[in-house]
């Protein structure tokens, strides 16, 4: 019995490793995409989109483009366990679309 058990423990603990990163990796895709519609949306207005890196935590950065009447943002979040940086990164673009003042010229 014992040594079935000694077998079995580092498969169990592999899996339940990976569970986890998979989890951590899903919550940082998941807050790339938040703060990343956040930041469309700012950028779009003229505001200040680094407000929303907030959103996606330590050690985001963001891209702003725009694409005909679209302004888009693509925001990089670094995917850390247990407070160490994996090397892995997970990433999100989200555009809206241009605010224009009266005039026809873009705001921002």
């Amino acid at each position: 019995m014992a040594a079935e058990f000694a077998v079995a423990m580092p498969a169990v603990i592999v899996v339940c490793a990976l569970a986890v990163g998979a989890v951590v990796a899903a919550s940082a895709q998941t807050a790339a995409q938040d703060a990343a519609g956040e930041a469309a949306r700012l950028a779009a207005r003229g505001d200040d989109h680094t407000v929303a890196l907030q959103i996606a935590g330590l050690g985001a950065t963001a891209s702003v483009r725009d694409s005909g009447e679209l302004r888009c943002v693509n925001v990089t979040v670094p995917i850390r366990i247990l407070g160490r940086d994996t090397g892995i990164q997970a990433s999100a673009e989200s555009c809206a679309i241009r605010d224009f003042d009266q005039s026809g010229g873009a705001n921002g």
